[in-house]
């Protein structure tokens, strides 16, 4: 059957994370799972709501959201109402801050940090409690473990890696011919040169392999961290995003370096660009300087209470 909508009605429900299916008068719901995370409950909940008003089949988004293909313009509310009852809701388009991403963290052997946590605050703070704040373009946040990247941190507007930086103490090193932090170490960073071990930072990637590899203690320690990236996007235009020249060590660092980052894309960034492109057009250490400074936060209800 031929769609006979109304493009204000198409445009009107996609609003609320309903996509049509080109052609007719159905849609794709979309739901948000905060983090790529669902209970079991909801789960169940999701397959009902699939065989009651969609296809009966469920799809899943590379931002980590399902869809339910299939549920037609009339029961849209219906479809709302049903799974709200496992706490679930629709959403996830326009120029605004985008669901989540993460990787499954510390429940991985590589993990260093817990992106299920950060990424469920980093979701309540600024995909919720920025839903009504309008954006030059999408904002992509993801949050990966470690340096595998396996969710693609860089290749996102803002993305967050775990980092484990190796406290090696060079002058209790041994330099032994088999060394087992030069061996474990994935990127040979790590190499017995002259009889002592050396770290080559420009290689290093914080991965935290070697830690606690040193036959003499030399490296039992070390720091956890986060590296951001900027300016990342993946799409028509591809753009390689770029890391900030430090290793952020808390959490509420990192919540920061977001809130910024976002309240400049509003403020500074115009009106269709993605933020790699205002990044480019301000330039790189300009907007790193602003995002380490506090002058955004100072602002922060003048730019959110701007046109």
């Amino acid at each position: 059957m031929a769609c006979t909508l109304k493009p204000e009605e198409i445009k009107s429900v996609k609003a609320m994370g309903f996509l049509n299916n080109k052609g007719t008068n159905r849609f794709n719901g979309r739901i948000i799972t905060v983090n790529g995370k669902i209970t079991a409950e909801q789960t169940a909940c999701i397959a009902k709501a699939a065989e009651k008003f969609g296809s009966g089949d469920v799809a899943f988004t590379s931002r980590l959201t399902v869809e339910v293909p299939g549920i037609s313009y009339e029961d849209i509310p219906a479809f709302q109402e049903f799974i709200a009852q496992a706490g679930l809701v629709t959403g996830g388009t326009g120029a605004k801050v985008r669901p989540v991403v993460s990787c499954k963290g510390t429940t991985c052997q590589y993990g260093l940090q817990d992106t299920f946590a950060l990424s469920e605050e980093i979701h309540h703070r600024f995909y919720e409690g920025y839903h009504h704040v309008s954006l030059p373009h999408k904002f992509k946040i993801a949050v990966g473990g470690c340096p595998n990247n396996c969710v693609k941190p860089d290749l996102n507007d803002l993305g967050i890696i775990g980092q484990r930086i190796p406290n090696f103490q060079q002058e209790s090193c041994k330099g032994c011919k088999k060394c087992k932090m030069e061996e474990v170490c994935p990127v040979h960073a790590a190499k017995v040169v002259d009889g002592v071990l050396k770290i080559d930072k420009s290689i290093c990637n914080n991965c935290g392999r070697c830690i606690g590899n040193c036959y003499f203690h030399c490296n039992d320690e070390g720091i956890s961290g986060y590296k951001i990236y900027l300016g990342g996007r993946w799409g028509k235009q591809v753009a390689q995003g770029r890391a900030m020249s430090q290793i952020f060590t808390s959490k509420e660092e990192v919540l920061d370096i977001v809130e910024k980052a976002i309240l400049l894309f509003r403020e500074q960034g115009k009106p269709g660009e993605r933020f790699s492109n205002t990044i480019e057009r301000l330039g790189f250490e300009q907007v790193e300087a602003q995002l380490l400074g506090n002058e955004l936060l100072c602002r922060k209800q003048e730019i959110l209470s701007s046109n």
